[in-house]
């Protein structure tokens, strides 16, 4: 602790620095006395811990001294350190504002060393601190090795990683696969050994995984064989996202083709033409699960000879799907038509859209126009295939297949085909270990089972919710779905927005146009008490996809947020639009009834909470605030008492 002119200052004793430490680490939320108690004194009589307790705040109060005093905030229940003088370094570095590679060197060292052993319950305390420390450097770390773009840069970002969880194969598989490209796979050998001798010191049976195996038989291949170095992937950055690169087609990802978007009239702008198919093609490109193939001309009907040589797309498809568009300019406007074509189906329209827009500046125009289709085209694309794959009968599903198929029943939330879908889930994991996104979406479906009141053992959901988030990471730092459904997870059911916010902000470098992206970063920063710009993410969202298969979803969110805003005639309005889209998510009845409450519509409030009790027959207010995701004590009364007053039990 130091003061503002660089000065060290601590308490004397170990039990008052551990007191400091557990105000700091929740600052600026206060601390329940009796919590503090038993957390340092949990082996002694209740009377002789209180006293201990005020014993150590006498002890804290001399510390600080007149000029410090005040950001001590104590009385008769709480204890809390907050004022606009107070700055708690791990707080700062869970959200810094620069990040950089020298910053991973803070993780390092472990967190309150010196105050290991005080008291049984304090030390769980101490080790779940201090894993919450190290997910916050190795997510920082992840994003920094996303974001390198030579081997050299790689293999630093990556040790800095491994200084912090030296289990990350993520990390090791990084440093082996730059040496590689460097054209030495000896030292990608001798970095795989170290891999797997620190896996087997941690004392668990660990063994590297089935990815690092395959990586390091191919480099193995490559120093026998003397082939060209092995490629790494595409890395993209973490903080503006510069043009990426097209992906090349895999089994996995659907290929789309982006045509050549034709012009109607004499007035209109080919540039623009031009400049939308490849904009539209990069943004496409982002999406885990598709790859984009080079545009394609629509053969000209006028000239025979073309056409029949040429055919359309679907009578020979090098694709499973194309994008195509119209674009017309009148009098100062644009009128932009866009459809999806299923190749696979003889052309069907899987999407359609029109855009009408003033033709003001083209580049901004561009920009506007493409964000907006990817996004549209992202939702429906998942909507489309998941329907395909379900109205397919097929004795034996790809893994990718099995995820697509389980993808409409997860936001349906009719609970036999939750069920269902979660057993989909978990084959599609069994049959491919290795897919981030996977892993992501049966979190994310965890999460839904504990939020829908269905999971007959909560704590066990958040568990293996927490467990597949943090695998869907490390498997894939750069996939962007599996980074926003990580952070939505850790937020909702960790209550650790800082973190969530961190991951958010990695998706959306990655892939702006990821409208449920902009939406969970939304609710993690009203978790957090920023609601302005909570809203302002939700809007986001909701202006990339309006039409949304899960607009349900946004409004839901806007609940919230109008709510805790004081905006409860805007709370009441979206949580009409959100039930009436979907009666059976449970969440939005609970926001939509505690606006309700501080309305005073009572008897609109009674017709909600019944049905409310029907999804979930034990909610109550005291489970509401067990539950409640939010850091500020103000905003779980103001959540929790709009209940009460709404009549919930």
């Amino acid at each position: 602790m130091t003061d503002a002119k660089g000065r060290s200052f601590l308490p004397r004793t170990r039990k008052t620095r551990a007191m400091l430490a557990v105000l700091a680490m929740a600052s600026p939320k206060p601390v329940l006395r009796v919590q503090l108690a038993s957390l340092l004194w949990s082996r002694r009589e209740q009377e002789q811990a209180r006293a201990s307790l005020r014993q150590s705040v006498h002890e804290l109060q001399d510390t600080l001294g007149p000029d410090w005093s005040p950001l001590f905030i104590t009385d008769r229940h709480h204890l809390s350190l907050q004022g606009a003088g107070l700055e708690v370094d791990a707080a700062i570095l869970s959200q810094p504002g620069k990040i950089t590679p020298a910053l991973l060197s803070r993780f390092e060292d472990v967190l309150l060393e010196d105050l290991t052993g005080l008291d049984p319950a304090f030390d769980n305390w101490l080790a779940e601190a201090r894993a919450r420390f190290v997910r916050t450097g190795r997510a920082i770390g992840e994003g920094i090795l996303a974001a390198c773009e030579d081997p050299l840069a790689t293999i630093d970002a990556a040790e800095r990683l491994l200084a912090i969880d030296r289990l990350h194969e993520g990390a090791w598989r990084a440093i082996m696969r730059s040496h590689a490209e460097r054209g030495a796979p000896d030292r990608a050998i001798d970095c795989y050994d170290r891999c797997r001798n620190v896996l087997a010191d941690a004392g668990d049976g660990r063994r590297p995984s089935p990815e690092t195996e395959e990586l390091i038989s191919r480099i193995r291949g490559q120093a026998q064989s003397a082939i060209q170095p092995i490629s790494r992937p595409v890395p993209e950055a973490a903080a503006q996202p510069a043009a990426p690169r097209l992906q090349r087609p895999d089994q996995n990802a659907l290929r789309i083709r982006v045509a050549a978007l034709r012009t109607l009239g004499d007035e209109c702008n080919n540039s623009l033409a031009i400049g939308l198919a490849d904009e539209i093609s990069a943004g496409l490109s982002r999406f885990r699960g598709i790859s984009c193939l080079p545009a394609l001309a629509w053969p000209d009907p006028a000239n025979e000879a073309a056409g029949g040589a040429l055919g359309y797309p679907w009578e020979n498809p090098s694709a499973d799907l194309m994008l195509d568009g119209t674009i017309q300019q009148v009098a100062g406007r644009i009128r932009l038509i866009m459809r999806l074509l299923d190749l696979r189906a003889g052309g069907a329209i899987a999407w359609a859209g029109r855009f009408d827009r003033e033709m003001t500046d083209l580049l901004a125009l561009q920009d506007e126009l493409s964000a907006t289709i990817v996004a549209q085209i992202d939702t429906h694309l998942l909507r489309h295939e998941g329907q395909r794959t379900t109205a397919t009968q097929q004795d034996e599903m790809t893994a990718q297949e099995l995820l697509l198929r389980a993808l409409p029943d997860i936001y349906r939330l009719e609970k036999k085909n939750f069920l269902q879908a979660g057993r989909l889930l978990e084959a599609s994991l069994q049959a491919d270990s290795g897919n981030s996104v996977t892993h992501g979406w049966l979190a994310y479906w965890n999460l839904l089972y504990v939020g829908q009141g269905w999971a007959p053992d909560p704590a066990a959901a958040v568990a293996e919710a927490t467990r597949l988030v943090e695998r869907a990471v490390t498997l894939d730092p750069g996939d962007s779905s599996a980074l926003t459904l990580a952070g939505h997870v850790r937020a909702f059911l960790c209550r650790r927005p800082e973190e969530a916010i961190a991951l958010h902000e990695r998706a959306l470098a990655l892939n702006p146009n990821m409208a449920m992206a902009w939406c969970f970063s939304g609710f993690a920063h009203s978790y957090m008490g920023e609601h302005d710009e909570a809203l302002r993410r939700i809007n986001q969202a909701i202006r990339l996809s309006p039409a949304d298969p899960h607009v349900f979803f946004f409004d839901m969110a806007l609940v919230i947020v109008h709510l805790m805003r004081g905006d409860h005639a805007s709370a009441v309005e979206a949580g009409r639009r959100a039930i009436e889209l979907n009666p059976l998510f449970s969440s939005t009845y609970k926001s939509y009834l505690s606006a309700l409450g501080w309305s005073g519509r009572l008897r609109e409030a009674a017709a909600v909470r019944d049905r409310l009790l029907v999804l979930e027959p034990g909610f109550s207010v005291e489970q509401a605030m067990q539950h409640a995701p939010f850091i500020r004590p103000e905003d779980v009364t103001r959540y929790v008492e709009g209940l009460r007053l709404a009549g919930v039990p």
